[in-house]
């Protein structure tokens, strides 16, 4: 419950934030400018890194190996793309931690674990 509070209230309240003070420093036309911008990157990343894994995937599993590495990076990119198209500074920069892949293979220990910790709280279930 406390996530959603943190990602349909406070998160868009803080990009609000900073909207404003982008405006001000910068003026609201090159805020605009640099959320249009943001977006048609992230787009564009988003798909050829997302490309990339799924040839990842698919060398994996044509060597005979569980692509449970790949479908990992998978969600991560799905992730980042969706949160670079979305308008906002700290959903861009969340967005490129994921998207990319030296960032990427950093968080995805962590994502690990959090999604173990999901399953072992029988949070997530996994049906065969």
């Amino acid at each position: 419950m406390r996530f959603l509070f943190l990602l349909f209230i406070v998160v868009p309240a803080l990009e609000i934030g900073l909207f404003i003070l982008a405006g001000k420093t910068v003026g609201g036309f090159a805020t605009i400018a640099l959320i249009i911008i943001t977006g048609i990157l992230g787009a564009y990343l988003a798909k050829r890194q997302g490309m990339e894994v799924i040839r990842k995937m698919q060398e994996q599993v044509r060597s005979g190996y569980p692509p449970g590495e790949a479908l990992l990076e998978g969600v991560c990119v799905l992730v980042g793309g969706l949160l670079l198209v979305t308008p906002g500074f700290i959903t861009d920069i969340t967005g490129l931690f994921l998207v990319l892949p030296p960032t990427r293979k950093l968080l995805q220990p962590a994502l690990l674990k959090l999604f173990k910790s999901w399953i072992s709280r029988k949070q997530i279930y996994i049906y065969r």
